[in-house]
C-alpha cells in the first residue's frame, strides 16, 4: 500500500509540476485522504477545487493543489510528505487520520505519523493548517476522545491553527453520499467554506479590491 501511495504521489507531483509550470502564484497544498481528493464527486467539485474558486472570488492570489489520495492513512501520508515539500508550498492543509480511526489503528501510531509529517513540514518553513476529523459514536468514547485530542495536542505543539472537525458544516443527511462518510458535491463546497475561515488569517495579504 505504501509503495502504491509513493507512486501515486509521484504521478501527482509530475502532473502538477507540468500543469502549473507557468503559475507564479504561491502554492497552497491540500494534502490528505479521500476527503481532500473529493471521493465520489465529479471532477472539479472537491473541497480544494471549491477553495480555489473562493480564493479567486475574494481576490487572493494563491494556487491550490490537490494532493489528496483516497484510502490513505497517516502512514501513507508520511511516506509521501517529501513530495509535498518538493512543491515548495506556502501553506499545507494537512488532513489525515480518518482512515486510521475507521480501521482501529492505535492512536499512538497515528499521532506519531502526523507528528513526523508536521515536523518535516515545519523544518521546511511551510505553514500548516491541521484539519481534524472525528469518528462515529459506535467507536466508543474511550477511543474517540483521545483521537480528537490528537489534533488539538499537535496543534499546540507546533503552534498551528486546527480545524476541530472538517465536516462540521456538513450536518444534514442529504449532504452526504450513500456511505454516510463522504460529502456530496454540495457538501464539499461547505467544507471549503469551513477551511477558508481558518485559512484566511494565514494568507498574509489583504484581498485585492473587487472590480465593479
Amino acid at each position: 500500500m505504501r509503495l502504491v501511495s509513493i507512486i501515486a504521489g509521484c504521478i501527482l507531483f509530475l502532473s502538477g509540476a507540468s500543469a502549473n509550470a507557468d503559475d507564479a502564484r504561491p502554492v497552497i497544498v491540500a494534502f490528505g485522504d479521500s476527503l481532500t481528493a473529493g471521493y465520489g464527486a465529479d471532477p472539479g467539485r472537491s473541497y480544494p477545487d471549491n477553495l480555489q474558486r473562493d480564493l479567486d472570488r475574494l481576490g487572493y492570489a494563491y494556487h491550490v493543489e490537490n494532493l489528496g489520495i483516497s484510502g490513505e492513512t497517516t502512514a501513507d501520508g508520511l511516506a509521501r510528505v517529501a513530495t509535498v515539500i518538493a512543491r515548495k508550498p506556502r501553506i499545507v492543509i494537512l488532513e489525515f487520520g480518518g482512515n486510521d480511526g475507521l480501521r482501529g489503528i492505535p492512536i499512538e501510531a497515528a499521532r506519531a505519523n502526523l507528528d513526523q509529517m508536521m515536523a518535516r513540514l515545519a523544518a521546511a518553513h511551510i505553514r500548516i493548517l491541521l484539519a481534524g476529523i472525528t469518528l462515529p459514536p459506535n467507536y466508543g468514547q474511550d477511543y474517540i476522545r483521545p483521537f480528537q485530542a490528537m489534533y488539538r495536542d499537535l496543534g499546540v505543539k507546533y503552534h498551528v491553527p486546527v480545524i476541530p472537525f472538517l465536516l462540521a458544516e456538513v450536518f444534514e443527511r442529504h449532504l452526504f453520499q450513500a456511505d454516510g462518510i463522504h460529502p456530496t458535491a454540495e457538501g464539499y463546497a461547505l467544507v471549503a467554506q469551513t477551511v477558508l475561515r481558518y485559512l484566511e488569517p494565514m494568507l498574509g495579504v489583504p484581498p485585492k479590491p473587487k472590480k465593479g
